[in-house]
């Protein structure tokens, strides 16, 4: 994974408790699961044992992942108003008449149905550096759509 990564304080903390739990007993877990499959003889034709090393490969693959993610993490502050729309910024916006709140977050922690977009998304690069009474246009399946920022909180 390449670049930085924008996370809330406790999401980070989140992904480093995921992490020490992968480490330690995750990967004792399978450990043992190991242990007690080459006992039962022949690896070839021993489901616990391909099954037990799958579910290593796994552990082993999001380890990497989360430790590699924490190490290019930003912790997001929260954006305090100001003038231009950033990541941690809370904006309420126009489209069609209907105002919207949306919080800008890194990519780790969008849930669009909770308001919160990734500053990745095309919505949110569209928002990212506009300033209050900006109209900003997204392309969108259907055709473009304006969206007026209101207000930067």
């Amino acid at each position: 994974m390449a670049g930085q990564q924008y996370l809330s304080q406790e999401r980070f903390d989140e992904l480093t408790a995921e992490l020490v739990e992968l480490k330690t007993t995750k990967r004792a877990g399978i450990a043992e699961r190991l242990k007690t499959a080459k006992e039962y003889g022949d690896l070839s034709e021993n489901s616990e044992y391909a099954e037990a090393r799958e579910e290593q490969a796994t552990v082993e693959t999001r380890i990497i992942e989360l430790e590699d993610l924490l190490k290019n993490a930003a912790i997001m502050k929260k954006a305090k108003g100001g003038d231009i729309v950033e990541v941690g910024s809370t904006i309420v916006v126009k489209k069609a008449g209907k105002e919207m709140t949306y919080t800008l977050v890194g990519s780790y922690e969008a849930d669009p149905l909770a308001g919160k977009i990734s500053d990745e998304s095309p919505l949110g690069k569209a928002f990212l550096k506009h300033k209050v009474g900006d109209k900003v246009h997204v392309a969108a399946p259907a055709g473009a759509v304006t969206y007026e920022i209101m207000k930067i909180e």
